[in-house]
């Protein structure tokens, strides 16, 4: 089952478009189930990279609902990476991207975090971050949550202002969003 979420503070009910798009997303995804560990169910998204037009409306509808300004657009390693950078360039924002550990050259901060299948970390370059920017956080798939809070608690370190985090798919039954708490959270489709 699939449904459009909007941020805290939204209107009810979605827009047509938004219905339509978020069934749009979900007819191109694609699940491999084992992957990159038994139990793990992959939501591969490159279908939809695949298809312009799909990929061109994502993009828009993750600019379009952003609140406010925006200086830079943080996407997390590696699928969020492709997403952010074409969202902070219809913002007219920056793009910063937070790296697995080990990724990129120094100095960086880091952040360890749980993964629903493991340990990792998450690091930035801090001297990429002025104090105070407005930064949104986009990825592909708000799973756990575990990823995005690790993300989103680098960012402030570094002294950004995390204004929102926006994801093509969330997996409700995984309970990412509680780790969140008092965020604005913007998902294009929703999957029980």
């Amino acid at each position: 089952m699939s449904a459009v979420v909007d941020g805290p503070g939204a209107q009810p009910g979605p827009s047509t478009g938004r219905v339509e798009l978020a069934r749009l997303v979900d007819g191109l995804l694609r699940t491999v189930p084992d992957f990159p560990e038994p139990g793990i169910q992959f939501r591969d998204i490159m279908p939809l990279l695949a298809d312009a037009d799909a990929f061109a409306r994502v993009v828009q509808a993750l600019a379009d609902h952003v609140h406010g300004p925006v200086d830079l657009v943080a996407g997390m390693e590696a699928r969020g990476f492709l997403l952010a950078a074409p969202v902070a360039a219809a913002l007219r924002a920056g793009v910063v991207p937070v790296r697995k550990a080990g990724k990129l050259p120094g100095p960086v901060a880091s952040q360890s975090f749980a993964l629903e299948y493991g340990v990792a970390a998450v690091e930035v370059q801090p001297g990429t971050i002025p104090d105070g920017a407005r930064v949104l956080v986009v990825d592909d798939v708000l799973a756990t949550g575990g990823t995005a809070a690790a993300t989103v608690g680098l960012l402030e370190a570094c002294g950004a202002t995390v204004v929102g985090l926006s994801f093509l798919v969330e997996l409700e039954g995984l309970g990412g969003r509680a780790l969140l708490p008092g965020r604005s959270v913007d998902s294009l489709l929703t999957l029980g």
